[in-house]
């Protein structure tokens, strides 16, 4: 197992395969993005990871990391696209289905064909393995199929692949063998062999009981702004107890797995997935509340035609992910309140729509309102009397409670957060 061909070279594919190459092995990787392929042979980034600049640096220099727009022969195929969900909230395989076709022509007797990809659980059985069966190599013997999906968060995604434990499904006792010994060139965490549909089972489930936690928060933060209570003060003093791990509340829940994965089993089971479709509806729900709350706030200051200075586009800190961020989603509504604003977020260096600045003075100039919605370093350490001088009405709505209020009180600024009543 000595070359590896990685399908997909965005926030999955590409630190795995410089993680494979400055392991020692040779890797191609794939990706039908031209764009993207050109900024990674000129060792470009065309995605933000802390490392991973010097990491591609040296993988590429060393001659073990080839890209092109085109599979290669080899020994191992890593399949790592994205498996985003529909409007209707129904899983989109098109992109799993074309990155197994695409190997089909390639494939020969012995290799090991991996997704990495998170999906709804039986999809290397109902839809990998009817288009493997096209190479001609009998499953199982001559060609060896596992999943094994990644776990790991943006910003810290080479210190997560090295020691996070890893779960591997193999279509049987081989494939998931091979595969473990594969990833023991760079895992040092611990290594569960499982069969495939386990392996997706589990990597959805851990990221629906996030996302159900995060709705049992943003509940009580909705709760605790009607009786009198700041959630965050409630929520860290409960999890002091030794089996309470409560999440913290937000203006909805972002990213390429935790919006979108519990979908997954709602769309396979609907019956008997009612509190994972309802904790899906109340996170869904949040951008809304938070426009709702942004608008009241304006009217109970009498701004008739309040500017909104939106800070924040990424669905987490310090990153610059921006799928399923409910950022977007909240400016969506504050657009259909017909609300001015001009959104800034440091770590989004495109313009990605018309109401974008790329310049954070230019976004608080003559701001009504200063919304918080993604907790980046940078805006933990705004200075609040420089922005009181570029702001017309000094009011704040941080929904990530990651702003010093005393200082901002200080400066003279009303900050409201969100879920707290007091």
């Amino acid at each position: 197992m000595n070359k590896i061909c990685v399908i997909g070279l965005g926030y999955i594919g590409l630190p795995t395969s410089v993680m494979f190459a400055n392991s020692g092995l040779h890797v191609h990787g794939v990706d039908i993005n031209a764009e993207a392929v050109k900024k990674i042979q000129n060792k470009q980034l065309h995605i933000e990871e802390n490392g991973l600049q010097e990491r591609l640096n040296a993988a590429i220099d060393s001659g073990n990391l080839t890209v092109s727009t085109k599979p290669e022969q080899a020994d191992v195929f890593i399949i790592a696209v994205p498996s985003p969900i529909n409007p209707d909230k129904t899983a989109d395989m098109k992109y799993v289905e074309s990155a197994t076709e695409s190997i089909v022509p390639y494939l020969e007797k012995g290799n090991l064909v991996i997704l990495e990809s998170t999906v709804p659980p039986r999809t290397v059985e109902d839809i990998m393995l009817p288009i493997l069966r096209k190479s001609g190599l009998e499953i199982g013997t001559e060609l060896f199929v596992s999943h094994s999906p990644e776990r790991v968060i943006p910003g810290r995604v080479f210190e997560e692949l090295v020691h996070n434990s890893r779960i591997v499904g193999g279509i049987n006792e081989e494939s998931a063998e091979k595969t473990r010994d594969l990833y023991r060139a760079f895992v040092k965490g611990e290594i569960f062999l499982t069969d495939a549909t386990t392996a997706e089972m589990v990597k959805v489930i851990e990221n629906t009981f996030r996302d159900i936690n995060i709705a049992f928060a943003n509940e009580l933060a909705k709760i605790s702004e009607n009786i009198g209570v700041n959630v965050w003060e409630a929520i860290k003093l409960a999890n002091h107890h030794p089996r309470v791990n409560i999440h913290l509340p937000g203006p909805g829940v972002g990213g390429h797995c935790i919006a979108v994965d519990p979908w997954f089993l709602v769309e396979l089971q609907p019956e008997i997935a009612k509190m994972i479709h309802l904790a899906r509806n109340i996170n869904d729900s949040m951008p809304q509340y938070v426009a709702d709350k942004l608008k009241a706030i304006c009217e109970k200051h009498q701004i008739k035609h309040p500017k909104i200075a939106v800070l924040g586009l990424a669905f987490k800190a310090n990153i610059d992910d921006m799928r399923e961020s409910p950022s977007v989603e909240v400016i969506k509504h504050l657009k259909e309140l017909n609300l001015e604003l001009t959104a800034f977020d440091p770590h989004i260096k495109e313009q990605k729509f018309a109401q974008q600045s790329l310049q954070l003075e230019e976004t608080l100039k003559n701001a009504d309102l200063v919304l918080v919605l993604t907790e980046h370093d940078e805006f933990k350490i705004l200075d609040p009397k420089q922005t009181a001088d570029l702001v017309r009405s000094k009011i704040v709505l941080d929904t990530k409670n990651c702003l010093p209020r005393d200082a901002w009180t200080k400066a003279g600024f009303e900050v409201n957060v969100l879920g707290d009543g007091k």
